[in-house]
């Protein structure tokens, strides 16, 4: 047992047939096995789809198919009639646009990268670890035979030294088996270190395939955003709070943001005799509700009447909401320097050209609101909302500086500069815009009470007309 063991444990270390270069390749040849197949393992992770089923079978079962046939379901029960329908329909066909591009890079990174990664560390690494095993197997039959027929040439038994011959037949032949085999194993080995360079190439190519298909699905998606965002920005129904002025005034076609004239209209009706408004806060779910209300243009709005400090607030949220203040951030510096002013006549009129300089659509609303304010103001032994009143509540809502800070921070800083500027273009409204008309309304809100805007019994709903509001007097 002893003889035995000492013949075959080991043996083939005995007889090292590899060069040293070979060898450092036979080293790396495991290593490279292995992380192989740990990248194809990680790469068929990343697939949505699945693996080696027909093409049409696996465009289905893609997450992204499901979330285009979605969408689109979606769209088709919302209709045209609604923005969300819209949207939904045209971007589960962009999605569907996006799961046909993933198809097909999923089956080009199959072709080109995992088939052949798995080729390399299941078939072509094995087959090579699969000859050197058996190199190493004829290695050790090679020694165990060179072993016999060694002793047989230092014996002295006669019977030994008969098997000489034989012996060395049987050493040449196992050491010509060897060199077939080692011969075998050298070119596969030298072979994987010529192709080292191809095999590094699947990992570029990955990357390369990536990069590809994200810009056919960049460019995809830059086809259809122009669209839906055209889409998005024709819809009219937008909210109004938070919304640059201009802007509001384009989409909805008005002069006057749809906020300002729908609370002016609907104070004017109950709200003028209203003790402490626009300083006495509202209930927090009515303003909420009002803001909605006016948020989606609804025209029923008959519920706010009973609530004037409500409807106040909702104003001043308006107002204070607006990405640029009523009075502009351009005139800002202006508007402080004319309120600095020591002579009033001289501050007057420095003042009355700063609001010639506001842009046309700031100036048609500021205007409306200040002559609102004017009336407002002729209530004050009723209302106590004096000029100097409504400008220390108003006034922060309606200009503020660009400087970074909280806006109450910004409103604080401002309110003194403020107070000297409201307060005499409220107690000057006529001679601030002297431009000799009744000031006219536009109604756009059929829904409001007629009976202080309409004449002659005239349905609003179907005329929209100029209306003398009863209060605005000539200037």
């Amino acid at each position: 047992m002893k003889q035995l063991a000492n013949q075959t444990v080991g043996r083939a270390e005995k007889t090292e047939v590899l060069s040293d270069d070979l060898l450092q390749i036979e080293r790396r040849l495991e290593l490279v096995r292995l992380v192989s197949h740990n990248t194809h393992k990680r790469l068929v992770f990343c697939l949505q789809g699945q693996l080696g089923t027909d093409t049409e079978k696996r465009h289905k079962k893609l997450p992204l198919t499901g979330l285009s046939q979605t969408m689109q379901e979606g769209g088709s029960q919302l209709g045209e009639e609604s923005l969300i329908g819209k949207m939904m329909d045209v971007c589960g066909e962009a999605e569907s646009k996006l799961a046909s591009e993933l198809l097909q890079h999923e089956m080009q990174m199959e072709k080109d990268i995992l088939d052949p990664l798995n080729q390399l560390a299941e078939v072509e690494i094995p087959n090579i670890l699969k000859q050197r095993k058996q190199l190493a197997k004829l290695v050790l039959d090679y020694d165990s035979a060179k072993t016999r027929w060694l002793q047989a040439t230092k014996s002295t038994n006669q019977a030994m030294a008969a098997k000489v011959d034989s012996l060395k037949d049987e050493m040449d032949e196992a050491l010509n088996k060897v060199e077939i085999c080692k011969d075998q194993l050298s070119a596969d080995l030298y072979n994987f270190a010529s192709k080292e360079g191809d095999y590094a190439r699947y990992y570029v190519m990955l990357l390369e395939t990536q990069a590809e298909y994200h810009r056919r699905s960049l460019a995809a998606l830059e086809a259809v955003i122009p669209t839906i965002q055209t889409q998005q920005d024709s819809w009219i129904e937008k909210p109004a709070f938070g919304t640059a002025l201009e802007e509001h005034l384009k989409r909805t076609n008005r002069e006057i943001a749809l906020p300002i004239e729908a609370c002016v209209m609907m104070l004017l009706e109950t709200g003028m005799k209203e003790e402490g408004l626009f300083r006495i806060a509202a209930g927090a779910s009515k303003l909420k509700k009002l803001k909605a209300a006016l948020d989606c243009s609804t025209s029923q709005l008959e519920g706010f009447y009973s609530d004037p400090h409500a409807v106040a607030g909702a104003l001043k949220s308006y107002l204070r909401e607006l990405p640029e203040p009523l009075m502009t951030f351009s005139l800002y510096d202006e508007w402080i320097q004319a309120s600095n002013i020591l002579d009033s006549d001289k501050r007057l009129q420095a003042l009355w050209v700063t609001c010639d300089h506001l842009p046309k659509a700031h100036k048609a609303n500021f205007r409306y609101l200040v002559k609102f304010l004017a009336k407002l103001a002729q209530d004050s032994d009723v209302n106590k909302m004096t000029p100097s009143n409504i400008a220390i509540v108003l006034g922060p809502n309606l200009l503020w500086s660009k400087t970074e800070g909280t806006l109450a921070e910004m409103a604080a800083a401002t309110s003194v500069h403020v107070l000297a500027i409201i307060e005499p273009i409220i107690q000057h409204a006529d001679w601030f815009f002297p431009e000799g008309e009744t000031l006219l309304l536009y109604l756009h809100l059929p829904a409001l009470p007629h009976t202080l805007f309409l004449c002659n019994n005239v349905n609003a709903q179907a005329h929209p007309l100029w209306v003398d509001s009863g209060y605005f007097e000539k200037f």
